[in-house]
């Protein structure tokens, strides 16, 4: 069996580390406790956080016990960013935001056995704890030159920053030793973005006199044409169903360019080296087929959102195109397809000739008879013979879809 590390490396997912062989050596003397954390600035996780979770559920299956921090106190502060300060939001707000990272983090793990995770929030060592007694049993340990150092600070020195947003790290730092303390961890990761937060934790740990601790980082995952992963022109790519379909989570994956889906398939898929291994000479004899694409959609929308709405999802993709029946979609699933492709609204239905021309698929009625009488407009994958015909009620998909086709 490979080694965690190993895998993790030859996956790419080892940035930075405290020490490899240190590590190597603490991860074989037995299980460990391990820590990742989340902290709930928005009502949902998105895609820059999967890394995390994923990396979390290989250390899990490789026999470690995470300590799974979603930071009802971190989440009220904001870790500093170079665009400038964060608006703070009310505390009511980000513990309904705490409640639903935690459900959406949950069903990626194990809660029983010899290594069941654990869920923890640094809200509850943290709100006890006054300011004088922050000041001299946290404050006390961090070097003020250290924490200048930081990139995001020296960027946010020349415009200004708040001390709210500058003691983020002895808040993170602090949960590392109390994670330490109460539950024996050892291993902190996360991404490349918080090496210097981790550092600090390792190091805080030390001047209190207790550990040895570990640390490692994860790279920020990037995309080959110089974009920022995760987003779309609609916005970022949520976990939440509610804020990105299921669909529109599909179709990111299944649009990644070549350059990068293999390095997206080892960053977040489950497969062994020698599947990925084979997909990648697949893909590279038959890039037209998209193989590894179609792999990585489908292995990552089931991870996230269910083996049922994937099926409806791939269901969808192949319906719109008339290679399935549009009958057999849920009206969410249509909703959120066509809404991807491109929706209009009418108000009364008009003649078929009419439908096309108000949709923007031909640019008049005499456009849309001449298609119609070539053969080539179709509603719900059936083909339109009668331009002048009225749209009747009933050839509306679950009472207020048409799907229009043009070719």
């Amino acid at each position: 069996m490979t080694h965690i590390l190993d895998d993790l490396q030859w996956r790419g997912l080892l940035q930075d580390s405290t020490g490899l062989d240190d590590l190597r050596k603490h991860l074989d003397s037995g299980p460990i406790n391990f820590y990742v954390g989340f902290d709930p600035t928005a009502a949902s996780l998105h895609l820059g956080h999967l890394t995390q979770v994923l990396t979390a559920r290989r250390l899990q299956l490789a026999g470690h016990r995470p300590l799974l921090l979603v930071g009802g106190a971190t989440g009220q502060i904001g870790d500093p960013k170079e665009g400038g300060e964060r608006t703070l939001n009310p505390p009511e707000v980000t513990a309904g935001w705490v409640t639903r990272i935690r459900g959406q983090v949950e069903p990626f793990f194990d809660f029983a056995g010899p290594n069941a995770a654990t869920m923890v929030n640094n809200l509850d060592w943290t709100q006890p704890m006054g300011v004088v007694e922050f000041l001299r049993d946290v404050g006390k340990h961090f070097p003020i030159n250290k924490m200048l150092a930081r990139d995001v600070v020296r960027t946010r020195l020349e415009t200004g920053i708040s001390f709210t947003e500058f003691a983020y790290q002895l808040l993170q730092s602090h949960d590392y030793y109390e994670l330490h303390v109460r539950h024996g961890c050892t291993l902190q990761f996360g991404g490349s973005d918080q090496w210097g937060n981790i550092t600090a934790g390792v190091d805080y740990i030390r001047r209190r006199g207790a550990g040895p601790v570990h640390a490692f980082v994860t790279p920020l995952v990037t995309k080959a044409d110089g974009t920022k992963f995760g987003k779309t022109e609609g916005g970022a790519i949520w976990l939440d169903a509610a804020m990105t379909s299921p669909y529109a989570f599909y179709q990111f994956w299944f649009n990644t360019d070549d350059r990068d889906v293999m390095r997206y398939l080892k960053y977040f898929s489950f497969r062994s080296h020698e599947e990925l291994t084979a997909l990648e000479e697949e893909t590279q004899a038959r890039p037209y087929a998209r193989a590894a694409q179609r792999a990585l959609a489908e292995e990552l929308t089931t991870l996230v959102h269910g083996k049922d709405e994937t099926a409806q999802v791939i269901m969808a993709s192949q319906a719109l195109f008339g290679r399935a029946a549009l009958e057999d979609l849920s009206p969410a699933t249509l909703g959120s397809a066509l809404g991807e492709a491109g929706l209009a609204t009418v108000d009364e239905l008009p003649t078929y000739a009419g439908l096309f021309k108000e949709a923007g698929l031909t640019a008049g009625l005499g456009e849309a008879r001449r298609a119609i009488a070539e053969g080539g407009l179709y509603v719900n994958n059936e083909r339109v013979t009668d331009g002048d015909a009225t749209v009747a009620p009933e050839t509306l998909l679950h009472g207020r879809f048409l799907v229009l086709r043009k070719g």
